[in-house]
Formats: structure tokens, sequence, C-alpha cells
């Protein structure tokens, strides 16, 4: 029997998809139930029912689970920036224990044992050194800015977010004071017209420094010295303020061209004891206190000494290979970004380490320059975007012969697929450590030991 849109029936939740939705089986079918708990019982509306699963929503909870809890943010069921502000942290850290632990063990083949408890975050809250909003008109015609509806984009206004730093309420409440007095158009993609595409913010929570980028679809913004003029007057933690044209029809949101009319065009953070430089393209990761728990482990994991040669993939402005590189006899960094590898090439001067190059390519070619050049690395560091690494980059990384492999990932399934063509190669699987880098999202990362087998 196929369920029917519409229809009301009664079930318990116990599950939640990768993505922190709620599982139940209704007459024996999956239906997945978005702001629920596991132990919840519940009334369920079916919005949508296919062969084999079905989609509902929340009509009454008759019974709570224990660990549900009162959400803290007003807009978060209609808001697709958190996941999990309806259930105790706990609950929240188990579930992404779990995540990490099926699929290594399931798709990747890896012993249980292997896997560590996941490492908490000090804070749950306002740890978010980065932001981009999308802009929009609100019902009385004012730009205001938000986030995207869950599938979708129609953008839920917001006057603050409790996962984002402090600095930016404040720094968004400026900047649409600003566009609001000077009439400035907001983009629509379905016409691709307007001006205004997003405000991007970041911070460096050390320095207290911010950044402030506008994305607009065009070159230049209309006065942009009175933007710089009420920014700096009142936003004293501004470093820096840059204009970032994007004028193509695309949902990739930063374009390639930056123009800087405030500042330096970058920021500077503090981490592990070193000093980077922060550009609008480059990679910095967004939890700065987990991220320093984050690298500690994967330098542990390296168990590098100082005749070694350390290779980083994916080094972005080149933290992670950094904070390792008094360390080793040689460190290699590659990076596809070149607005990445200039910071790189930069933070390597300002730390007074001369014992670093960067490449600028993506990991396959990166990989390609080091065969043809014969370097042999001890350790090779892995952290690349969510869709991993691939089979062809695993090809070559097993074909350099590393001892060790250090994998940082922010996608358990394609870690756990890259993992088991690891260890086909050879590669044994020493450990791994969930680490909770997105509280309050169903986001994880996860740092993997490898190595080669005797």
């Amino acid at each position: 029997m196929s369920l029917k849109k519409n229809d009301i029936y009664s079930a318990e939740i116990i599950d939640y998809t990768t993505d922190g939705s709620g599982i139940c089986k209704i007459e024996g079918m999956t239906v997945f139930v978005p702001n629920t708990v596991v132990g919840d019982k519940v009334s369920v509306r079916i919005l949508k029912a296919n062969k084999k699963y079905a989609y509902g929503k929340i009509e009454e909870i008759s019974e709570q689970s224990y660990n549900r809890i009162e959400p803290d943010c007003g807009i978060f069921n209609k808001c697709g920036g958190c996941t999990f502000r309806h259930i105790n942290y706990q609950a929240e850290l188990q579930f992404k224990q779990k995540r990490v632990y099926d699929a290594l063990t399931r798709i990747g083949g890896v012993d249980g044992k292997y896997i560590d408890e996941i490492i908490g975050s000090d804070r749950i809250n306002n740890y978010r050194n980065k932001v981009q909003l999308p802009f929009m008109k609100d019902d009385n015609g004012e730009i205001g800015v938000g986030f995207f509806a869950p599938r979708s984009h129609r953008v839920i206004p917001l006057k603050s977010c409790m996962l984002q730093s402090e600095v930016f309420e404040k720094a968004i409440r400026v900047f649409l004071e600003w566009a609001n007095s000077e009439g400035i158009a907001v983009y629509d993609e379905s016409i691709h017209s307007g001006i205004l595409r997003h405000l991007y913010l970041r911070y460096a929570s050390k320095t207290n420094e911010l950044m402030v980028c506008v994305i607009i679809n065009a070159d230049k913004l209309k006065n942009e010295k009175g933007l710089v003029k009420m920014l700096s007057e009142n936003l004293p933690e501004l470093k820096s303020v840059v204009i970032n044209s994007n004028t193509e029809k695309t949902n990739v949101i930063i374009g390639k061209k930056c123009r800087t009319i405030y500042g330096d065009g970058y920021i500077t953070d503090e981490l592990c004891g070193l000093k980077f430089r922060i550009s609008p393209l480059s990679f910095y990761q967004v939890n700065r206190d987990q991220a320093e728990k984050l690298y500690s482990l994967a330098a542990d994991f390296a168990n590098l000494n100082s005749g070694e040669t350390l290779v980083d993939m994916y080094c972005g402005i080149g933290t992670i290979g950094l904070t390792m590189a008094k360390k080793v006899k040689n460190l290699i960094g590659a990076e596809i970004v070149s607005q990445a590898i200039e910071d790189a090439e930069k933070n390597k001067l300002i730390n007074s380490i001369d014992n670093a190059e960067f490449i600028c390519a993506d990991a396959a070619k990166a990989a390609k320059i080091l065969e043809d050049r014969e370097v042999r690395p001890d350790c090779i560091i892995i952290d690349p975007p969510r869709k991993g690494c691939g089979a062809d980059l695993i090809e070559m990384v097993s074909e350099m012969n590393p001892k060790r492999i250090v994998y940082v990932s922010c996608d358990p399934a394609t870690l756990a697929r890259d993992v088991k063509l690891f260890r086909e190669y050879g590669y044994s699987v020493n450990k791994a450590v969930p680490v909770d880098m997105f509280p309050r999202t169903a986001h994880v990362e996860t740092v993997v030991s490898m190595s080669r087998n005797i």
C-alpha cells in the first residue's frame, strides 16, 4: 500500500538522514521528516510519496524525545543555516559520531575499533568567522539580507544569526543602512538584472580584524567612497573593504575579480602560534578554535621528523602545512586558487619559514609535477573539498609511495569511498577521529591516519 499526499499517520522517529532529517517507518515505507528528534512520537502529514520512500512534515508531537530542546532561534524552521537547534548538543555529537562510524565501516571497510570518539566544540554559538548573505527586498521595499530556505533560492530575511560572529550583526546593519540610502538595485537571478548579489563578511577573532566584501553584478558600486566612510566610522574592527565582481549567470557566489577600496584587501588571523593572511578567495576554516584542535591532531598523525619531506595537497593559504613546517626538512604545498597561493607565500615570509614552497595547480597536476621532479614525500596531507579526491588522484598519491597519509575530510561518504581505494593500494587505517567543526549543523570533519602496509 502506498502512502497518499496529505494523509496523516502516527509514527516514531527512529534515525536521521545524513542531512539531519528524522526518519520513521509508516506501513513499511521510509518517511523523512525534518525538525524531528530520534524518540519523538509524532503525527506526520505526507507531502510527497514515491514508491520506496516519502517526505512528510510534523502535524503534532504527541510525545517528545528526551533529547529535544526548545529552539533558540525564531527562524530555525524556515532557514537553511542550522539543522540541530532543536536537540541537545550531546545528541548532536552522537549523530555525527554515528554518521562517521557508519560511513567508514560500511563503505570504507574500516574496523570500528580504529574510530575514536568525536572531539566536540567548546563553543556551539557565534563560532563562524565567515558568512555569505544573499540580498533581498522585504515587503516594504527595503534592502535586506538573509539565508536561502532549504533546497530553494527563496531568501529568509534575518537581522542576526547565532552561528555567526557577533561583529557581523553590526556590519550588516551598517551596510544595509548605506545600501538603502543609496537605493541600489538588488540582483534578480531570474532575469540577471540588478547590482547587489551577496554581502560577504570575514572576521579574524584573534586579531579583531573584519573584512567586508560586496559581491555585485557590475564592476563598480555607486558612491563607494560613501560606503567606506560609513563602514570605517561605525566599525572599529574594519580592516578591509573589497568589491567582488560576478557578472556571470551562475549560482556560484564569488566572482574571480576582486578590487580593494579600503585597506590591503586581506585580514590576518593567528592559528597554532602562526599568523595567516586571508584574502577573499582564499579558504580558511570557519571555526578557528576547532581548527587548532584539528591541526594539532593532524600533526600528531603525521608523526614528522626533521629529515622528512611533507606534501600538503589542497593547501589553501598554507595553514596545515606551515604549522608543521618546522618539524620537517621540506614542505611542498599545492593549491589551484592563485590568490590562496599568493597568501601562502606571504604567510611563509610572515612566519619566517624558509623550507616551504608552493605550487599553483590542481591536486592531480601537482602530483604529476612532483612525480616528474622525483619527489618522494614521507608524508602527504590531503584536505580536499566535499567531493573528495577521486580515483585518479588516489592512484597518483599511492604511486608516490608516502609512508604516511593524513586525510582531512568534510564529508564522511566521500572520505569512506576514498579510504577504501587507499586500502586497495596498500594503506591501512591507523585511526580516525571526527571533529565537530560546525556545531548545530549536520556537517562533520574527520581526520584519518593511514600508513603503508609493510
